[in-house]
């Protein structure tokens, strides 16, 4: 027992899965006492099941695809355009534009909307772009991190070889770190899929999760929210499975 309330103590695997029921009975147990009563904070998990099947039934898969659509969609382009970038921050000329994309992820939400309406007339490109700008000012920021972190040993190990200056970025910084670059895409993916809700209200006949909370919200069912949050929750963590586990699987030395 002592173990497992000891900073930096090492625990076997069966007391790590004891643990993690144990918090999970915990929150299962605090959402049922919640629930209880006419005045509660959380609908019944039968209000949430209830909702679940009624999601269903109108067509819950169809909207999720719409939303991992928009979402793979603004992922692809944003990765572009940051790992362009921040490869080229290595090149002085443009280390100043690699920077101000990294600076713009303090721009709030209606100034990028706004910009982006009088450049776009299409409301499911707006919804993309929107994204794109959320996702690769974020990304480009971890990216050149995680360029200023590489070791000037490997750089110094590259000449010594014979390498130019472009094969020193090739050797290096590209070919050298393509693992890191799964990493940092997966962590910086869930930016993107928070947006969900907000981006996919600009166009509502579009569909997706985001225009199923706004559209339960509106009415005040709780028990649909709370079950589109749980699949929101089960997708995104999903996806992060499956970006962590391709990582691995190519790159079996990142998991030294």
């Amino acid at each position: 027992m002592k173990k497992i309330v000891t900073p930096f103590e090492q625990v076997s695997k069966n007391t790590r899965l004891l643990i993690v029921l144990g918090w999970l009975a915990a929150v299962l147990g605090t959402w049922f006492v919640s629930s209880m009563g006419e005045r509660h904070l959380f609908p019944s998990p039968k209000q949430v099941f209830q909702g679940l099947a009624e999601l269903y039934n109108e067509g819950l898969v169809v909207h999720i695809g719409s939303s991992l659509l928009l979402c793979f969609s603004a992922i692809i382009i944003a990765i572009i355009i940051s790992l362009v970038f921040s490869y080229l921050s290595t090149v002085p000329l443009f280390k100043p534009i690699a920077k101000t994309l990294s600076r713009l992820r303090y721009l709030p939400l209606t100034g990028i909307t706004f910009y982006l309406a009088i450049l776009i007339s299409d409301a499911r490109a707006m919804q993309v772009w929107v994204l794109v700008v959320f996702m690769s000012t974020y990304l480009t920021t971890s990216l050149l991190s995680m360029v200023n972190s590489i070791p000037q040993e490997e750089f110094d190990h590259a000449r010594s070889l014979g390498c130019n200056r472009w094969e020193v970025l090739w050797e290096v910084v590209i070919k050298g770190r393509i693992d890191y670059v799964i990493d940092v895409i997966r962590q910086n993916l869930a930016i993107v899929w928070m947006m969900l809700v907000t981006v996919e209200s600009i166009l509502v006949a579009a569909g997706g999760l985001g225009f199923l909370i706004k559209n339960s919200d509106k009415f005040m069912n709780h028990g649909r929210i709370i079950a589109l949050q749980i699949v929101i929750l089960a997708v995104g963590l999903c996806i992060d499975f499956v970006l962590d586990y391709l990582r691995k699987a190519f790159f079996r030395y990142s998991k030294i």
